[in-house]
């Protein structure tokens, strides 16, 4: 479990139709309570259960099996890969990925890493290898299956020619970028990107990423806005403003995607999408620590 991430809480809950709101509580997470009560009925996923957790400390270990009612908790990665049939590496902090997803890699587990799967182009190196050499790596933002975006991606032939979209989040650039990146990818059938150039500074990204076809895309992550995620097509008939808020349906559809992708024997989601995104977050990086170059991709 990574700092500030409340994925081992909500996600095995959705999972197993079971939390502990107590638990959940106690640890600092009072909106994914809320949203798992409000969803009460829809809890519980076909075909999976999580039946094993570990994490760096026993106590949080403890917490997690008691919120979703997990009947085993490992004492080693080592270990769980032995237990399980698939793996949801839920932590955010890309920089241990490599590390820790290696020994499911390595017993040829299916696994499903959290957004963002790398921060730099060695660890990305890494994943698309061992993907090519057939092994099941599966990562996105859950924004990729967020329903306001899907709501307005029915509509987009109504917009005409999309000369625009524009996109507004709270935090960090790795960690939240992906969030946007994935959303507008995903919104725009993952049009293959040819630049990106950082045109802000850290803590105030302004990013800016040119597609093939043409559209130019802005994203603004600042540190110290309220909380928000919203994006923005404009085009030359019409245009949409989505604000994603609904976390608990773009998770459960991310873990149904999952699984669907586990009993299938392949990721659903492409990697080479994946990687095409990956390499945007990390060449935004890039143009900033190399004064606002435009990176090309």
């Amino acid at each position: 479990m990574s700092e500030g991430n409340a994925h081992p809480y909500s996600w095995s809950a959705i999972i197993n139709g079971s939390f502990n709101a107590e638990e959940i509580d106690k640890m600092g997470y009072p909106a994914v309570t809320n949203y798992l009560k409000a969803n009460q009925d829809t809890l519980g996923v076909c075909g999976a259960e999580v039946t094993c957790v570990w994490t760096q400390d026993n106590d949080i270990s403890a917490s997690i099996a008691k919120n979703a009612k997990i009947e085993t908790i490992a004492n080693s990665l080592e270990e769980m890969a032995g237990m399980v049939d698939a793996v949801i590496l839920a932590r955010d902090d890309a920089e241990n990925h490599v590390a820790m997803a290696k020994p499911f890699i390595d017993a040829d587990i299916p696994v499903f890493i959290d957004k963002p799967l790398a921060s730099n182009l060695v660890d990305l190196e890494y994943f698309s290898k061992l993907n090519a050499q057939g092994r099941f790596i599966m990562s996105c933002s859950s924004t990729r299956y967020a329903n306001e975006c899907r709501v307005v991606k029915q509509e987009l032939a109504s917009l005409g020619v999309l000369e625009l979209a524009t996109a507004v989040g709270k935090k960090d650039w790795i960690k939240y970028g992906i969030h946007l990146l994935e959303a507008i990818f995903s919104l725009l059938n993952d049009p293959k990107p040819i630049s990106v150039r950082h045109a802000g500074k850290s803590g105030k990204d302004i990013v800016y990423v040119e597609f093939e076809n043409g559209l130019l895309t802005t994203l603004h992550l600042f540190m110290d806005i309220a909380p928000t995620f919203q994006i923005s097509l404009f085009g030359q008939k019409g245009w949409r403003l989505m604000e994603i808020k609904n976390s608990y349906s773009m998770f459960r559809d991310t873990i149904i995607e999952f699984v669907r992708s586990v009993e299938e024997g392949q990721s659903r989601l492409p990697f080479d999408t994946t990687e095409m995104i990956i390499k945007t977050l990390i060449g935004a990086k890039e143009s900033l620590d190399k004064g606002g170059k435009t990176v090309y991709l």
